[in-house]
């Protein structure tokens, strides 16, 4: 075999069409060994003569696509210095761009003895641990642009891969599961028709699954447990983990933005899935464990957690930096992704203990031309001290805003939240997005998502049941904010359904036609039901996976009906913040109003009532559309009951209108009008050739009743 010099940039194993350049950063190591595997499994290792810059190297003509290879790292073991360097362990390379196989549960895996923690293990982990495999990176991409949807255009829909596609009776059963599956027409078709924007992928990089779950019969079933930031998850690929995962990968990108829809990854850069110091030597620790990770100020044996997953990446480290950096522009450039979410987004700005908004990782995000345009959404906290940092990230930055999850939760499940509080939120959230000159789509609003009950669980239980995990009923959140309406769990009581069907309308209604850009968790517009799991973590299974024989179909045309009336209306997702003050037509771009129609005083906000009239002004959008030209729109009147009583209310008149037309009522299920006006607009019918199924007119100053925990929704005529 020809061995040469190669070069030390770009990291991994990058294919040129003649051989491969192979690179591997390593400040501790004192050798590296390049591992080839071929068919059999027959290993031939190469040892890397070159170095520069800390970098490793060498390049191998003829070494081409499907070669699977790994590290070997030569260096000191010794744990209480935090170095763990074990060459008789196969490391990953970092860098991969595919990864095959998986790890087994042997204690060949782990740098010490299972029966003895300070004794350390040497056997040979290469027959029992994933292998790298060498792509090609050509792929034809057709005439593949990004939607590049404004994000007050945008509708977020979290889906899993494997979740969202396991049991739809028009997908094959042998690609179900699988980035194949995400793409075939019957889950696009859903998607489009439905009229969501952009796919939030829960974790598709590679991860690893826990051997405490395995020893249960349960899985990793979500992935938030990465090992390979390059590498689409190999379990999710229909057509082969050499190379192929990456190809459907890319495939499914193509297909999804050929419908207009946008793919967001959920992405774990925060921590590993080699765990604490009792976990798996599989990539990182084995390489240069103190470079990568943080470790303990005066106990370098143990790490800093503040992901509650065993370690935390060293963010103050630019290495790991340029690991991050590089790889959300490889998943940009190479794979054309649209957007990331950051879990626990608040570890990546810790350098030292604080969160610091002005770490070096805003930075680099900030400066660099390619990811600071794509969508960056923050999960803007994590378990460490002071991790909730919800509004407090960068300008550029989006958030998931976790104090409108509560706040919502709490209006209408009935609970003595102020009517402030729910007003703020329903409003863009400008006290916590404001002043440092963001806008109300900084604020990725949710009310359910893949952490925490389904939307029909949220309606339809008080307490979580998550026997099925495995822990004694330990983990999941406690305080789910949740109501059940009178029954805890299935029943048949006719009463109980239909409350429980008006208030997934109240809060699907209230979700996408609050300000800033809304996210639906996958199945929720179909009734998916966990079972009151509200933590499936570790359930694949049908516990988990969206029952498309299960459909309601009611709820279903219900969500369409109010996504088109999003899409119609501009005045339900501006680009600027409320003001209050007067447009032309004299009256403000938002009036808060009692049910006798009277304006809200400092008093109304603080009392124990749960109703109250919102007035959107459509003549007062002061924001232009993208071509310069000025917005008009119609004005809207939201009356808001989340009481256990019928509630009259005042229709405003004078300036507001003469008469008002319902649009909507949560207490009714969807006319099949529209679900017609949805279906069409969805496929792409133009939003003015659809009209909404309103009522008759109602004169102003008459007495609207507003049933007992409900809504309605009026426009001016």
């Amino acid at each position: 075999m020809e061995i040469w010099p190669g070069n030390p940039y770009p990291l991994g194993a990058s294919y040129d069409g003649a051989g491969t350049n192979f690179t591997l950063f390593s400040d501790v190591a004192d050798g590296v060994e390049l591992c080839l595997f071929d068919s059999a499994g027959t290993e031939t290792r190469i040892e890397l003569t070159e170095r520069h810059a800390l970098v490793w190297h060498t390049y191998l003509p003829r070494v081409g696509p499907g070669q699977r290879y790994g590290f070997r790292v030569h260096g000191p073991y010794e744990p209480e210095l935090g170095i763990r360097c074990s060459p008789t362990k196969l490391l990953l390379d970092p860098y991969a761009k595919a990864i095959e196989g998986g790890v087994d549960r042997v204690n060949a895996c782990f740098s010490y003895d299972f029966g003895d923690p300070d004794k350390r293990n040497t056997e040979d982990s290469a027959p029992h641990t994933m292998k790298s495999v060498v792509i090609n990176p050509f792929f034809d991409w057709q005439e593949d642009r990004p939607p590049r949807r404004p994000y007050h255009e945008s509708i977020i829909y979290e889906a899993h891969v494997k979740g969202l596609t396991m049991t739809h009776p028009d997908v094959p059963e042998e690609i179900r599961g699988t980035y194949a599956a995400l793409s075939h027409p019957a889950i696009v078709g859903h998607l489009v028709q439905l009229g969501v924007t952009a796919v939030e992928l829960m974790p598709v990089h590679q991860f690893v699954q826990d051997a405490h779950l395995l020893d249960k019969g349960l899985t990793n079933y979500w992935g938030y447990n990465t090992i390979g930031f390059f590498a689409p998850h190999n379990g999710y690929s229909s057509s082969g983990q050499r190379g192929q995962q990456v190809l459907e990968f890319k495939a499914m990108v193509r297909e999804l933005h050929r419908a207009d829809i946008e793919v967001i990854l959920d992405v774990v850069y925060n921590h590993t899935a080699e765990g604490n110091h009792l976990g798996p030597t599989l990539c990182f620790r084995g390489i240069d464990n103190q470079a990568y990770y943080r470790l303990g100020e005066t106990d370098k044996e143990h790490y800093y957690d503040t992901t509650g997953t065993g370690n935390t990446l060293l963010m103050r480290n630019p290495h790991v930096l340029q690991l991050i950096m590089d790889s959300l522009r490889y998943w940009v450039e190479e794979m054309h992704v649209d957007g990331f979410r950051f879990d626990l987004a608040a570890s990546l700005a810790r350098q030292f203990h604080e969160v610091d908004r002005l770490s070096a990782f805003f930075d680099l995000v900030q400066q660099d031309p390619v990811v600071s345009q794509v969508k960056l959404i923050a999960e803007p906290w994590d378990v460490g001290p002071g991790g909730y940092q919800v509004g407090n990230f960068p300008p550029h930055w989006t958030e998931w805003n976790g104090k409108y999850r509560d706040t919502m939760r709490d209006f209408w499940r009935g609970e003595p939240s102020t009517l402030g509080e729910f007003a703020a939120r329903l409003s863009g959230s400008s006290d916590l997005y404001e002043s440092d000159g963001r806008a109300p789509y900084a604020s990725v609003n949710f009310i359910t998502a893949h952490d925490g009950f389904t939307l029909a669980d949220l309606v339809s239980y008080n307490e979580k049941h998550n026997d099925a995990n495995g822990e004694g009923g330990a983990d999941g959140e406690n305080h789910n904010r949740s109501w059940n309406c009178g029954v805890e769990g299935a029943t048949a009581d006719p009463k109980i359904q239909e409350l429980r069907s008006r208030q997934q309308r109240n809060v699907i209604t209230t979700l996408l036609l609050s300000q800033g850009v809304p996210m639906l968790l996958h199945g929720d517009e179909l009734g998916r039901s966990q079972g009151g799991n509200n933590n499936a973590y570790c359930q694949d299974s049908e516990l988990s996976w969206v029952d498309w024989a299960s459909t309601d179909e009611q709820l279903l045309e219900f969500t369409r009906r109010v996504l088109v009336l999003r899409a119609q209306h501009p005045v339900f997702r501006r680009r600027r913040f409320f003001t209050g003050t007067s447009a032309d037509d004299q009256l403000p771009d938002i009036a808060w109003l009692r049910p006798d129609a009277k304006p809200m005083v400092g008093k109304d906000w603080t009392s124990a009532s749960r109703a109250m009239a919102v007035y959107l002004n459509g003549d007062a959008i002061t924001e232009p559309g993208l071509r310069g030209e000025p917005i008009d729109d119609d004005s809207f009147l939201f009356l808001f009951n989340a009481g256990a009583d019928p509630v009259g209310f005042v229709l405003p008149d004078g300036l507001f209108a003469k008469v008002w037309v319902p649009v909507l009522d949560t207490a009714e299920p969807p006319a099949s009008a529209g679900v017609a006006a949805a279906v069409a607009v969805s496929a792409g019918a133009s939003a003015s050739a659809v009209t909404d199924p309103e009522g008759e007119e109602i004169p102003a100053e008459a007495l609207h009743q507003v049933l007992s925990h409900s809504m309605v929704l009026l426009r001016r005529g």
